[in-house]
């Protein structure tokens, strides 16, 4: 599958602001330098899928955010790590795990805004329930029937599993 010219310069004048995005998710800059090449590369392969209207950089963003949550995925799973001395041996040891809030913080980031698009008369219960209230508090509280509050929560969890799709695990 031969690429075209002109979505090879569209997607390469977007290198510049990856680096800068890939830098912000990393805090490293080889692994910086990694990111953005994997997600070119899978850019340029993908090429057929990307549709013209669509935001290019969004769409490069969404993937570079995904590339990166993968690999982090990845790394913890299988927790081994690359020890740096001359012999280069490789540990498997969960001690050496360094904490990374970096997955932790664009999921929580996507939850906030999945919640924000719900409306307020389903994100009100949802939220109550959430914080522990139970249904028939809910339901006096908000001043409406118990079978409404039910409704509304389980359609507030309906909307946000869409919303959040991409983290659905199998």
């Amino acid at each position: 599958m031969e690429m075209t010219k002109e979505f090879q310069v569209k997607v390469s004048r977007e290198v510049s602001p990856l680096k800068n995005y890939a830098i912000k998710l990393t805090h490293d800059q080889e692994e910086a330098e990694d990111l953005v090449q994997d997600t070119m590369l899978k850019a340029f392969i993908n090429e057929g899928k990307f549709s013209e209207g669509t935001n290019l950089k969004g769409w490069l963003y969404t993937m570079m955010k995904n590339i990166f949550i993968n690999k982090y995925r990845r790394a913890m799973k299988s927790k081994i790590f690359n020890d740096s001395t001359e012999d280069q041996y490789y540990l498997n040891s969960a001690v050496s795990n360094r904490s990374n809030e970096g997955e932790g913080n664009l999921v929580m980031k996507d939850i906030n805004e999945a919640l924000g698009g719900l409306s307020d008369n389903l994100r009100t219960p949802f939220m109550l329930s959430y914080q522990g209230y139970k249904y028939e508090e809910i339901s006096t509280f908000l001043k409406i029937p118990l079978g409404t509050v039910k409704v509304r929560i389980h359609n507030a969890r309906k909307e946000l599993m869409k919303k959040l799709d991409s983290y659905k695990f199998n």
